[in-house]
């Protein structure tokens, strides 16, 4: 029995080594393959919308999974290097501005979610991390995360990909910084700084390699099992836009010189709720119609950047008058990058 664990836990180790050259031939084949299914199976006629909306979803989808199931699996094996009780050793301690670009660096590579969002606040309470050390963090874990980096990095290069990023950091820090400097512990629910939340005791545990790699897999099986229908959901809509939608008619409502649409994109993106797997692959197809970079991904980083269910968690230890500041700073945060990147592009 014990020989049989052994066996399955090393052949659950070499899965990534067996499948990585499998990964690149499809991935460097997936045009291909997408132009016989749609030509050679399916016999669709060309400059159709139907045909155009067709192939759009049928190359699209597995390229962003192939993709998404890549990079999940590295950052699964990076986070094994940073557990809850890790970051908040790190954080502990960090004064202004410094504690903020360490927890907005940290805010990528550390597993969060919105039903985590309490318990991490209150371990960085009792750490005693500073309320704007915490935002920096709060900020930084659901905009930029590992989907939304592999889904842009994928869908519009590695420039667009590392100008989120880092514009994304940007904000996490400015604006958790403004937030310690504000003094706004007062709007912190009274209970939370008499809270000891139970966890244990940081230790240095030593996790081998192949453990690593198997966290990994365990990630990969776990975010792509929970996020692979929005991608699908999200790549049919974006197919909609794509084969059926004008030329040119988004840049009417979502272009340059439509000087409104960036705060008015942030505003209708606040209340909404998605995760960037569903909401990125309509950005592409809002950008091909003529809507303009920084409208669509201020549009972007609002839905998945001030999510609808952590402000609503968030409210059982913040005050109204905290989450209307932490809103009101980020939502102005990301109209100037919106701006910013459309005068760029």
């Amino acid at each position: 029995m014990k020989t049989d664990a052994v066996r399955l836990y090393k052949n659950k180790f070499l899965i990534p080594v067996i499948l990585l050259p499998l990964w690149f031939l499809l991935y460097l084949n997936l045009e291909k393959l997408a132009n016989l299914i749609v030509e050679s199976l399916l016999k669709l006629p060309q400059d159709n919308h139907l045909t155009s909306a067709i192939s759009f979803f049928i190359f699209e989808v597995p390229k962003v999974l192939l993709l998404l199931i890549l990079i999940v699996f590295v950052v699964g094996v990076v986070r094994t290097y940073f557990s809850p009780e890790r970051t908040r050793k790190i954080l502990g301690g960090k004064k202004l501005f410094a504690g903020n670009v360490s927890a907005s660096f940290l805010g990528i590579v550390t597993p969060f979610c919105s039903c985590s969002a309490i318990p991490l606040f209150l371990g960085f309470v009792e750490s005693g991390v500073p309320l704007g050390v915490t935002f920096s963090f709060l900020v930084a874990a659901p905009m930029i995360n590992e989907v939304a980096l592999v889904l842009l990095f994928g869908l519009f290069g590695w420039k667009t990909a590392l100008m989120y990023m880092s514009t994304g950091l940007i904000i996490a820090m400015l604006s958790g910084f403004v937030i310690g400097k504000l003094g706004l512990e007062r709007y912190v629910e009274d209970w939370v700084y008499k809270t000891k939340v139970a966890h244990p005791e940081f230790e240095e545990t030593k996790i081998s390699f192949s453990q690593r790699t198997i966290s990994g897999i365990d990630a990969v099986k776990e975010i792509v099992g929970k996020v692979w229908i929005y991608i699908v959901i999200g790549i049919a809509v974006g197919a909609g836009i794509h084969g059926y939608v004008p030329e040119n008619f988004m840049a009417s409502l979502m272009g340059k010189s439509a000087w409104w649409s960036v705060p008015v994109a942030v505003i209708i993106g606040i209340p909404m709720y998605s995760n960037a797997a569903g909401i990125i692959p309509i950005v592409q197809a809002l950008l091909e119609k003529g809507a303009s970079l920084g409208t669509v991904l201020a549009f972007m980083m609002s839905v998945i950047g001030l999510s609808l269910p952590e402000t609503i968690i968030l409210k059982k230890v913040l005050k109204i008058q905290l989450i209307v500041v932490f809103i009101s700073i980020v939502a102005v945060g990301i109209i100037i990058v919106g701006y910013l990147f459309n005068l760029i592009y």
